[in-house]
């Protein structure tokens, strides 16, 4: 509805109830950016994988103030094997993006 709020921390959509379990528990005012982001994915990767109209798709974007920068975009597949433990196929298929604004 075009409704702009200000706060540290949000999740929208049908999987955000998921998400924000996983953020409530790991955010802290003072992540660094690599902690961010990972956290970012983790809380992404658990609303992806209860909910089944959030896709299989992790994009994960860095917020900054001259814009946003795409980090990754990674399968939820290989991330269910490294956040739930079920089996060692290495890490997580991840296409790195420029870091460029």
């Amino acid at each position: 509805d075009g409704t702009r709020m200000a706060n540290d921390l949000f999740s929208v959509g049908s999987g955000s109830t998921f998400a924000y379990g996983v953020l409530d528990q790991g955010y802290r005012w003072d992540l660094s950016d690599d902690e961010a982001r990972e956290l970012g994915r983790r809380a992404i990767f658990h609303a992806t994988h209860r909910d089944a109209y959030s896709g299989g798709t992790v994009n994960l974007y860095h917020m900054q103030e001259q814009g946003w920068v795409k980090v990754s975009a990674s399968d939820v597949g290989p991330l269910y094997y490294e956040y739930m433990g079920k089996a060692d196929d290495g890490p997580a298929e991840t296409a790195e993006a420029d870091m460029e604004t």
